[in-house]
């Protein structure tokens, strides 16, 4: 019975939609904004561009070393179904319960809410500052209202079957891909000075944080180095985060055993290779010191105002909001298919295991448009942010693990696509993840601390719901 339940979902998305999912979902707002702070934390040319080009590199790791879990468990779930396999329910349900509560729930909020931001470009009256209702701590303002609806109208067209989602993250992503190289290439030809490039690499290696206070640098060294390194890693990290959710969509796309892991590799690929070019962009652009002192960390508007003139800050605001619209889309259709998968193995609330006539999840889209809609009325997305970052962590580092876990517990299994660089490139993503992880614990003790009691919390729950069944 059971296998023919799993039949339902439609297998409609080919290697091109799962590529488009990968990047449309990596690609948010923070390439546009997180440049900023990284060089406040590290502050120079080559340590800026040295931190993008490592997060790519791990992230791509990761991606290809996936591509083994997801040819193995070609079906709906992805990393949840990763870790019940290697571990056990627990860590599973630890997994999933981090997921609804604050991974995908909290990214979908700041990305709504970082879609506001830009809207309030171009129509003022949608901005934070529009407050709309204030009681005792509580304030209501446009911004959040306008997030909200976007993830409602989002997870409306997600209910209506995978067809209609497909074609507009498609359609949007390429337009992202577009716009992105395009300011990329305009950058170069028409904003690019000599004379700034070779400022900004003139002394390219020292190493010195910005100080609000005095508006001044501090040369930096030993421990005040790595742990501005780690800081610095977040932002990166996470504008190179939710690579995996083709994984969870797995059940909809066909041939699986190539496609998902091929897409995972063309998607982190082609965000990497964007991503170091627009820093190495802003660095032809943008004296150094406006990077890092960029308004609101706008870093983009501050380069597109020194491309484009005034008109720049529009262009960039419509592209951040297809961009967060975008990126929304694929969030939120992947989010779904894990609480449906856990909802099958009795983890989550049962409806959430039932396809609608569109065969699509929709009991658990609603779920997750309800509580992502709450996170968004908290206002505390920045800090959620940190929440949410030690807790992917932890949880890519344990999936990556289970590479070598399935290895001696299922030796013979089908395994189509093998990790890239086995055991060594998996290795140095667990050396490299839990170290920038031990180093977060350290300087974000508060939010990051918050996350990892977020994910321990689960496990009381895990054993209630367990005592019901």
């Amino acid at each position: 019975m059971e296998h023919q339940k799993e039949e339902h979902f439609k297998r409609e998305l080919g290697l091109f939609d799962g590529t488009m999912l990968v990047v449309g979902s990596m690609i948010g707002s923070g390439i546009f904004i997180v440049s900023s702070d990284i060089a406040r934390q590290v502050g120079s040319a080559g340590w800026l561009t040295l931190i993008w080009v490592i997060s790519g590199i791990i992230t791509m790791i990761a991606a290809v070393s996936y591509g083994e879990l997801s040819a193995m468990f070609p079906n709906a779930g992805g990393q949840y179904v990763y870790l019940r396999e290697a571990y056990n329910k627990l860590i599973a349900f630890l997994y999933g319960w981090s997921f609804f509560a604050v991974i995908q729930t909290g990214t979908i909020a700041a990305v709504g809410v970082g879609f506001s931001k830009f809207a309030a470009y171009l129509f003022p009256v949608m901005s934070e500052e529009n407050i709309l209702f204030q009681s005792g701590g509580f304030t209501l303002h446009a911004a959040q209202i306008v997030s909200i609806i976007t993830i409602v109208i989002l997870t409306y067209l997600n209910s209506r079957g995978v067809k209609n989602s497909k074609t507009l993250q498609s359609i949007l992503t390429v337009i992202k891909i577009l716009s992105l190289l395009g300011l990329v290439v305009f950058g170069f030809l028409l904003g690019a000075k000599a004379e700034i490039w070779n400022a900004n690499w003139a002394d390219v290696w020292a190493t010195k944080s910005y100080v609000k206070e005095t508006a001044s640098w501090l040369p930096i060294s030993g421990v005040a180095l790595i742990s501005g390194i780690a800081a610095a890693m977040v932002g990166s990290l996470f504008s190179s985060d939710a690579w995996n959710g083709v994984t969870f969509i797995a059940g909809e796309i066909k041939n699986p055993k190539r496609n998902v892991g091929l897409s995972l590799f063309l998607g982190t690929f082609i965000v990497t290779i964007i991503y170091i070019l627009a820093n190495l962009m802003y660095l032809a652009v943008i004296p150094f010191d406006e990077i890092a002192t960029a308004k609101s960390d706008r870093v983009a508007v501050v380069a597109s105002q020194y491309i484009f003139g005034n008109i720049g800050t529009l262009i960039i605001a419509v592209m951040i909001m297809i961009s967060t619209f975008a990126c929304n889309n694929g969030l939120i259709m992947a989010g779904a298919r894990v609480y449906y998968t856990m909802a099958k193995d009795g983890l989550f609330f049962e409806k959430a295991s039932h396809l609608n006539s569109a065969s699509v999840p929709a009991w658990a889209l609603w779920v997750q448009c309800i509580w992502a809609s709450a996170l968004c009325l908290t206002g505390k997305y920045g800090d959620l942010l940190d929440f949410v970052i030690i807790i992917v962590l932890i949880f890519y580092i344990l999936t990556i693990y289970g590479i070598f876990i399935l290895r001696k517990k299922m030796p013979d299994a089908e395994r189509p696509y093998r990790a890239f660089g086995y055991p060594i490139l998996p290795a140095l993503y667990i050396v490299v993840a839990s170290a920038v992880s031990i180093a977060l614990l350290f300087t974000k003790t508060s939010t990051c601390g918050w996350g990892v009691l977020i994910m321990l919390a689960g496990i009381p729950v895990y054993y209630l719901t367990k005592s019901k069944e």
